[in-house]
């Protein structure tokens, strides 16, 4: 089956070439005419909650806070003159915006709003205000304000001002996701190919992978927005896309190519280089492709919106680089030929294209496999104690505050408004629905809330409440940063004390407590209660296909175990980084004391899947070694020899796209990168040049079969057995080269002779 795609692919390149490049039009252009997303939905109450205000089909209004302090804090905001001009000054402003503004209450207006607006130490004011919508009427009423804003400032020039609210906040987090994308759409194409230049010596071959997995990341992109109208996909989801399309859209390329290049510096002619290549790298790409997006849709099994969208993105991408590299790559190296080798780098070309095993990697696998238990038990060690920290991990979820650097202004003016008046940034949102919602029956729960709210430490007592269509909206300031203990305390105290008692007396009230802070703590909860389920399905699935592969019970175990322990490592580093802070003055976070809840399993599911593209690989050339007569100890040796330069260069590229987005500004990029990064630096280094010798090694023959060797290992024997296993890489040494391909070419005859 591969190979007639691939013969049709390369007798038809420009038909394939064009209709691909259309392709990627097309998916583009639809995924720009698609129109807005579906809007994600939390989970839990907090989703209730948000349905319940959707349901309402009411155009949505902003809150927007302005925070009004002397520049060093060192005057009480009542009582000083400059201050409270600058709050009369902001006001008369706004009321003078036509339409611009609603519900403009500020410390000086009564009694109940200054006790409200002046904070507990009575140094900041707060100027509060609604903004109208619907969205594109609200930005142009907050570009207004803005401007108001800055005439303030310049006539108060000893007063300091900062906004924060919904539209401040949400327009710096998505102006910062645009520019981190845009940002690493910039990095990852002239890094990946300066890498792929360094690996195949010539610019034209070097090009091609990247191509291949730009146009599979920009057709990915577009196909997302599309069934992104349907399949709710928040903003993270577009540069995890990015991430993985690149990454394994090189990969992929990277294999086939360089078997291709081997077979023709091997003699073959270009039909038959490309023929090998299709039933040897081709084959594995493929299973590797299924393999990927099967363990992804394990996400499926999460039940939230956030695993739904990246689990559908990643899908796309990995699906459209797996078609791209069967077909497309096909057709371009065979209307490039031999011109693939083109615009050689000096003193790379040539020595590129031999096919020769590693002296480096040969002599680590020669010394691990003479003292398994040494080098094993060393390399055991280093992992174990690198896991260890994640024992101590902390899944939560940084705040708005968190995420985003101080150096961003309304980042900062959140900051300080948090500061001043805890739970102002992120309040909670109490929606409150049934008969009398909107009437006095809700009212004097309202009051009753207020009071209540007063006589706890972990509530704010800045409580508002505004009808939406047929329910009621109430926001009620929570203390902490909005995801510390201390804010989930005061979200449960909300929940399982204070509105039991607050609405006690109206027995046809509902109510439903959202906002971020819920929001992030429910889909915590649903995260905790179904993660058992997505690691089992992933667990089952890889050792399912590694038996399949394999037909080796025991290979198929240590790879699980192997897996597991390079994943543990990576995580723990994650922790000992970014939950104890240790890598903040290198890349520019402050520690919000965690981990994202939704990264350890979203990398667990990413990472089984690509760590079976190295293992099949590896595992598949040492196989080969044993089944034609070679001990296992020298099967190991030369199959991890002759695997490295693939193995090496494919991780390098991985490491350097995942490493890039420890660039960008967001806490939970810098995160995912260096996660992915180290994890597939150990797998590459650590697992593939000692652990899997020393265990293979221990094994010895019982590794591949329990029965031990079979009796003789004939040459049809072991052509029939490379074809059960998907070797993806050249003859693995030049003194090979015409019995490994002599086996390859002849499968089809041998299949038939053993019948």
């Amino acid at each position: 089956m591969m190979e007639r795609i691939v013969g049709w692919s390369s007798r038809n390149p420009k038909k394939v070439i064009v209709g691909w490049i259309l392709l990627v039009a097309a998916a583009v252009l639809l995924g720009d005419v698609a129109g807005s997303g579906a809007k994600t939905t939390d989970a839990g109450e907090a989703g209730k909650a948000q349905s319940m205000i959707r349901a309402q089909k009411v155009t949505s209004s902003y809150t927007e806070n302005v925070l009004i302090e002397a520049q060093n804090r060192d005057r009480p905001f009542l009582g000083t003159p400059d201050l409270e001009n600058a709050a009369r000054d902001l006001s008369g402003r706004l009321k003078a915006l036509p339409g611009a503004t609603t519900d403009i209450v500020t410390p000086l207006d009564d009694e109940r709003t200054r006790a409200a607006l002046v904070s507990t130490d009575g140094r900041s004011g707060l100027v509060s205000f609604t903004i109208p919508g619907p969205g594109a009427e609200a930005d142009k009423h907050f570009a207004e304000i803005k401007k108001e804003l800055g005439a303030v400032q310049d006539a108060h020039p000893g007063v300091r001002f900062a906004m924060a609210g919904d539209i401040s906040l949400t327009s710096a987090i998505d102006k910062a996701a645009d520019d981190d994308l845009a940002r690493a759409e910039q990095l990852s194409l002239p890094v990946t190919l300066i890498i792929l230049i360094l690996v195949f010596g010539a610019l034209v071959a070097a090009a091609v992978p990247v191509f291949l997995a730009a146009t599979a990341v920009f057709a990915g992109l577009g196909f997302l927005g599309l069934v992104g109208t349907v399949v709710p996909a928040n903003s993270t989801v577009s540069s995890v896309v990015l991430l993985i399309g690149m990454a394994v859209g090189v990969d992929y390329s990277l294999f086939y190519l360089r078997r291709e290049r081997e077979e023709r510096a091997a003699g073959k002619d270009a039909s038959e280089a490309l023929k090998i290549s299709a039933r040897t790298s081709g084959h594995a790409v493929v299973v590797s492709g299924i393999t990927v997006i099967l363990s992804l849709a394990g996400l499926f099994l999460a039940q939230v919106d956030t695993f739904n969208g990246m689990a559908i993105g990643t899908i796309i991408v990995v699906s459209l680089a797996v078609l791209g590299s069967v077909t497309v790559l096909p057709a371009l190296l065979s209307l490039l030929g031999r011109k693939v080798d083109a615009l050689r780098v000096p003193f790379l070309g040539r020595s590129r294209t031999t096919a020769t095993s590693s002296r480096g990697w040969s002599a680590i696998a020669g010394a691990v496999s003479r003292h398994p238990i040494v080098f094993g038990g060393i390399a055991l060690l280093a992992l174990v104690g690198l896991a260890l920290p994640a024992f101590g991990m902390k899944l939560s979820e940084p705040g708005r505050l968190d995420s985003l650097p101080r150096s961003i202004p309304a980042v900062d003016a959140g900051v300080r408004l948090q500061q001043a008046f805890p739970g102002g940034a992120d309040p909670a949102q109490v929606v409150v629905w049934g008969t009398g919602a909107t009437t006095g029956a809700a009212e004097r729960a309202v009051a009753e809330l207020r009071r209540e709210a007063a006589a706890s430490d972990l509530l704010g007592d800045q409580i508002s409440a505004s009808p939406v269509g047929d329910v009621l909206s109430i926001k009620v300031p929570l203390a902490g940063s909005g995801t510390d203990d201390t804010s989930v305390e005061a979200l449960r105290t909300l929940r399982e004390d204070v509105l039991p008692e607050a609405f006690a007396n109206t027995p046809d009230l509902e109510y439903a407590v959202g906002g971020r802070t819920a929001g992030l703590h429910d889909f915590a909860e649903v995260l905790k209660a179904r993660t058992a389920w997505v690691i089992g399905f992933v667990l089952v699935l890889a050792f399912v296909v590694l038996v399949i592969a394999f037909r080796a019970l025991l290979v198929a175990a240590v790879s699980m175990v192997l897996n597991l322990l390079a994943i543990g490592a990576a995580m723990g580093i994650v922790v000992l980084g970014f939950q104890n802070g240790d890598f903040a003055d290198l890349l520019g976070f402050s520690s919000f004391g965690g981990v994202v809840n939704w990264l350890p399993l979203f990398m667990f599911v990413i990472l089984f899947g690509l760590s079976m593209d190295y293992h099949v690989f590896i595992l598949s050339r040492v196989r080969e070694r044993w089944a034609r007569g070679e001990s296992a100890r020298e099967a190991v040796v030369r199959g991890v020899g002759s695997s490295a330069g693939v193995v090496t260069s494919a991780a390098v590229v991985m490491i350097a796209v995942f490493a890039m987005f420890a660039t960008l500004s967001g806490i939970e990029y810098k995160m995912l990168g260096v996660g992915m990064a180290v994890a597939i630096l150990i797998d590459a280094t650590i697992v593939r040049g000692v652990l899997l010798p020393a265990a293979l090694s221990l094994l010895g023959d019982r590794a591949w079969s329990l029965r031990g060797r079979p009796a003789t290992a004939s040459a049809s024997d072991t052509a029939t057995e490379s074809v059960a296993v998907p070797v993806r890489a050249a003859s693995d040494e030049n003194d090979n080269d015409a019995e490994s391909l002599s086996h390859a070419a002849s499968t089809t005859t041998t299949r038939s002779e053993n019948r």
